[in-house]
Order: C-alpha cells, then structure tokens, then sequence
C-alpha cells in the first residue's frame, strides 16, 4: 500500500475544511442577496398594485368589463417599468397598459390565486412577452362575485444581471480564498512536516550507525522540542555505546588477564615433575585459585547486571537486624588488615535495627562498599562502617580516608559501565548493581567524595518501628530473667 505522507494529509485536511466554510458562507450569502433583491422587487409590485387597487377599487367594482377597461386606460395607466393587464374572471387578457389586447389566457399561480379569491404572486418567463417577471394579481369583485382581475408584472432582468454579477464575484472570492487557504495551508504543513523529515532522516542514519547526525531545532514549540529532546536521546544513547564498547573492552582484558594466569601456571604444573618444586606448585595453585575466584566474581556481576536489566532479579526478603548483617560482614573482611595494612573501624546504634530485606543481597552490597574502599585507601588509613536508626529509616554509613574521586567522575560512578580515570581493574558494574538492589529494597544510595579527601558512602532502607521495639522489648525481658 502506497503511503500518504502527513503533509498531504494535512493540505487535504485543511482543504476540505476551507472549502466546506466557503461554500457554507456562500451559499448562505448567495440566499440573502437572492431574497433580498428578489424579495425587494415582488415587495416594490405587490405595494404599488396594493395601493392601486384601495384607490380605484369603488370605482371598478360598479363597472362592466369593457368600461374597467377604459377607466384603466384613463386613470391607472402611469409611466414606470410596472405593466398592468386587465383580466376577465377566467384570465384571458382583455387589455393591458399598452392600449393591446392580445390573445392570452394566463394559468400561471397568480392567477390561479386571484381566482380562488386571493392575492397571488409568481415570477418567471412571462408566456406572451418571453421575459423574467415578477406578476401580482388581485381580483376584482362585483359583490360577491368575481367578474375581472388586475395583474402587475414587472421585468425582473436587471435583477438577475445584478444578483447574477454579485452571486460571481461572490464564487470568485471564494475559490480566491480556497486557493490562499491551499498555499497558506502548504506553507504551514511544510513548516511542521520539514522537522519531521529531518527527524526521520536522522533516525536512519542512526539506524545506518552514523551516531553524529543531530536534528536542526526550528522553533520552539512541540516539535522544536521534540527535537530537543532527540537529540538528547542521540547524545545519551551515544554516551552508552560508547561506555559500552570501554566495557566490552575493559571486561575482555579483565578475563584475558586471569584466563592468562591459569594458563600459564598449569603449564608450568603440567611439566612439572612431582616432588621438583612444592614451593613453586604452592603458589601457582595459590594464583590460579585467586584468578578463577576473580573470573567467579567478574561472571557474577555480569549474571547481576543480566538479571536487573531484564528485571527478573528475585528477593528473598525477610525481617532481620541490619546491625547482624553488618557485624558478620565486617568480621569476615576485618582480616585483611594485615595484608592491607587499612584498619577497619565499625560502630553501631544501640538496640535492633529491624528491616524487611534480602540478607544475601544486602551482604553482597556491603561487601561491595567495603572491598572498594580497601582498593582506594592506602596502608595507614581507615574504613569507618556505622549503623544509625532513625525516625523513618535505617541509615549505613561506609567510609575511608582514600584517594577519593574526583568531581567530574562523581555523578557517573554509580552508571552502568563506568570507569572513573583513577578506578583499578574491576567490570564497572559494581556501584550500579550496588544502587539497584538498594533501591529494590526501597532505599537509596549516595555517594559524597572529594579527590584526596576519602569517600563516604550512604545508604538508607526503610526501618520497622514497631518490630524494632518488639525485638528490643524482648531482649530486655529475656536479660532480667537472667
């Protein structure tokens, strides 16, 4: 099916439209100059034949046919366009204002009127005289009976010549407007649709892989918007191939660099005779534990990334101590402070603090917290952990005296695939995947640094108030009885 473009559609929209408005107008304008010009001349008739009869009807209506006739003649004959014909009661024409009598009997709906008694009026082709006339025609009684009949007519051509020229100009205007509204119309349809294109023609050199075309923002209504806002879209899809490709390529070195290691270290085991060497065998067995632990880690962060992309990730949420969670995971990481030479500080709230969440995955952010830190803080510092209630939420605070990051990595950080410049080996992935299980949990997470300052980590998960207290409440039953 052959498409129709919008703008098409758009200049026959507003066509149809302008058309049906002019010929509405039209119409309605060629029905008042009709009944006005029109109504004008049968009025102009019908009141001088009115005003004829009321002044002569005494004197007709006491005389024969033929003497009416000769009273016409003398006193109702007057200089004008009107004609006045005298009829008998069966509408032949006995005589008119000429002084003629020709042989025509008239059956037109005037007539018919004035012989039932009436006042009739008709316009149209006169039968005997072939020209447009307006005819008024009025009976004449004699008593009660109607012995004879006077007809005014009057030509009405100079009335159809004007209504004629006045219903042209009138047609003319109109298809002048219909054709100003046609190129105003394309003008305007032009102006929206010409965006559009361009919109679309960026599009496609975009689908081709030319991410350098941007849409020309013409006005600043909807569709300058519109273009705005795609070319927001272009910069950031941009952006995120770009983080994309640096992912791909730092991820490939990331697993090149341990698969390396296992490689050549069970080389190395494989010639190896037994017994040569347990020393060397120790510690390649060492190093290949350590990378096939780094590669572990490097897949579960992409199988994490898979599943909160697809946002199929699954909690397995419960209600449990904030501070357990994190005291267990302290005392698992606080021993390497002796390869690390980092103290790792930790305080917590006195009492519960109770929250509704998944423990394995609240665990797998603090590790993530703590881990970084010991990446970016050198031998003396310090990796404060501190747990806080507060009146709506639970607060888990992750600080070190590190390098920190500097101001313009600090608001990409926590984004899919990014590398700050300072950041070690690692996917990227971490931070972000840290901020989507917090805020699965309903919480959030921010970060505060300043390069060469140390970082400070905040998260925050919402509390339950009222299973703290009960937790609390029976802790202290269960230490008075002791």
């Amino acid at each position: 099916m052959r498409m129709r473009s919008i703008q098409t559609r758009m200049v026959l929209s507003y066509l149809l439209l302008i058309v049906l408005v002019v010929c509405v107008l039209g119409a309605a304008f060629a029905a008042l100059m009709w009944n006005y010009y029109y109504g004008s001349a049968q009025s102009s008739v019908r009141q001088r034949a009115e005003s004829a009869i009321s002044l002569h009807s005494r004197s007709l209506a006491s005389l024969t046919l033929q003497d009416q006739a000769d009273y016409m003649l003398q006193h109702m004959v007057e200089d004008g366009p009107a004609r006045i014909q005298l009829l008998n009661s069966i509408g032949q024409v006995r005589i008119d204002s000429d002084g003629f009598a020709p042989q025509v009997q008239y059956s037109t709906e005037d007539v018919k009127a004035a012989m039932s008694g009436g006042i009739g009026s008709w316009s149209g082709v006169d039968p005997y005289y072939g020209e447009r006339v307006i005819s008024i025609t009025i009976p004449l009684y004699n008593d009660s009976r109607i012995v004879s009949m006077l007809r005014y007519t009057s030509s009405i051509e100079q009335v159809d010549n004007m209504v004629g020229k006045i219903i042209r100009m009138a047609v003319y205007v109109g298809l002048g407007v219909i054709l100003l509204f046609l190129g105003l119309s394309l003008f305007l349809a032009q102006r929206i649709v010409l965006p559009i294109r361009e919109l679309t023609s960026a599009a496609r050199y975009m689908a081709e892989g030319d991410w350098t075309r941007r849409a020309t923002k013409r006005s600043n209504d909807e569709i300058g918007q519109l273009s705005e806002t795609f070319n927001a879209m272009v910069s950031e899809l941009t952006k995120r191939e770009r983080l994309k490709n640096d992912f791909i390529s730092s991820i490939s070195h990331e697993l090149r660099t341990p698969l390396t290691s296992i490689k050549g270290w069970s080389e190395t085991l494989k010639e190896s005779q037994p017994g040569e060497d347990d020393e060397e065998v120790k510690l390649g067995l060492s190093i290949i534990g350590k990378e096939t632990e780094r590669l572990s880690g490097l897949v579960e962060d992409l199988l994490d990334f898979s599943k909160l992309s697809a946002k199929t990730m699954e909690l397995h949420a419960e209600t449990l101590d904030l501070n357990s969670s994190v005291k267990e995971t302290v005392r698992q990481l606080v021993v390497r402070e002796d390869k690390t030479k980092v103290r790792l500080v930790a305080s917590y709230d006195e009492g519960p603090i109770i929250i509704f969440a998944d423990a394995n995955r609240l665990k797998q952010v603090i590790i993530n917290l703590i881990d970084n830190a010991y990446k970016f803080t050198p031998a003396g510092g310090i990796i404060r952990v501190t747990t806080q209630a507060r009146e709506q939420s639970a607060l888990l605070a992750v600080s070190d005296t590190g390098s920190g990051i500097a101001s313009e990595d600090l608001p990409h950080v926590m984004e899919k695939f990014y590398k700050a410049s300072n950041m070690e080996g690692g996917s990227g992935l971490g931070l972000a995947i840290c901020k989507d299980i917090i805020e699965l949990h309903g919480g959030t997470i921010a970060i505060d640094s300043e390069r060469g300052s140390g970082t400070v980590v905040k998260i925050e998960l919402p509390i339950l108030r009222e299973a703290a207290s009960r937790e609390q409440a029976r802790e202290e039953s269960m230490s008075d009885s002791q």
